[in-house]
């Protein structure tokens, strides 16, 4: 099974745990993920911010390469690529937008997140088969962060309100996705070098519900969201007299956890907050 993929820039610094889980458990799932030759930064989230036509020709040179190839799907694992390439690839379809970019696109590729990709019945019956370590006994909160369905006029959600692909995800491996109503509030990721206040406030809440929600741990699908929530935890639970110890996964970790794979020990050794702990005291790895 062939896919044309779009790393994103994080998985090449911050997020590699995620993009070596990521390729793992492609292998592991006959997926070839083919990476898009000569890919550029989507220019998330800075390029929007200040030029519409950089905006846009950022992320539609990459769909336009894509399509060269002939690839009628794309894959990302970032939510901020995902939002980008879908904004770009509905702007350029309705010719929306007419500035000289150099290069066409005629709107024929499938933008697909991970997630929603590996959410697809045919890869949840092949991973329902090939789990050897069920996530007995974890219970997670699933939290999605605010681009992957926002907005939803442009992402396509099906469910932007209450996203439910992880968690039925995370029930097939064995854990127990808990209900909680902030799957997909925003964690502040874009102003953790700005406005680090509101982004303490912001980590505080989630960790906060989450805690309340009664779970062990956070599983996220952004690489955005994991870094800025693993990294200010305790800074936000210091700032506001709180002492959470709750681990923040990829949702690929868990996976690739259940699905036995050998990388775990390297994906886990990235992380800030202990990730190791919780997993030895549910049996699901070894000390």
């Amino acid at each position: 099974m062939k896919v044309c993929f779009y790393p994103g820039c994080a998985l090449h610094g911050t997020g590699r745990e995620y993009g070596e889980s990521i390729y793992a458990i492609s292998q592991n799932l006959d997926i070839q993920l083919e990476e898009l030759e000569d890919w550029s930064c989507c220019g998330a989230s800075s390029g929007h911010t200040f030029n519409e036509a950089l905006a846009i020709a950022l992320p539609g040179r990459n769909l336009a390469l894509a399509e060269k190839i002939g690839a009628t799907k794309i894959v990302t694992p970032c939510p901020a690529c995902f939002v980008r390439l879908k904004i770009a690839e509905k702007k350029l379809k309705v010719n929306e937008f007419h500035p000289d970019l150099g290069f066409t696109y005629s709107g024929e590729i499938q933008i697909n997140h991970l997630l929603e990709y590996l959410s697809e019945p045919e890869l949840l019956k092949k991973i329902r088969t090939k789990i050897t370590r069920p996530l007995h006994g974890l219970r997670v909160v699933c939290y999605y962060g605010c681009l992957t369905v926002r907005p939803p006029k442009m992402t396509d959600a099906k469910h932007p309100e209450n996203p439910q692909d992880m968690d039925k995800l995370m029930e097939l491996l064995g854990a127990q996705p808990l209900p909680w109503s902030f799957k997909t509030d925003c964690c502040g990721g874009s102003l953790t070098l700005t406005r680090i206040d509101i982004v303490r406030r912001l980590v505080n809440r989630l960790f906060r519900m989450a805690i309340e929600a009664g779970a062990d741990c956070i599983v996220t699908a952004c690489p955005l969201c994991q870094v800025n929530l693993d990294t200010r935890e305790a800074e936000a639970a210091q700032a506001f007299q709180q002492n959470y110890k709750l681990p923040v996964y990829y949702f690929t970790e868990l996976l690739g956890l259940a699905l036995g794979l050998p990388g775990i020990d390297s994906w886990l050794a990235r992380h800030i907050v202990n990730p190791r702990k919780l997993l030895e005291e549910k049996g699901l790895i070894r000390a």
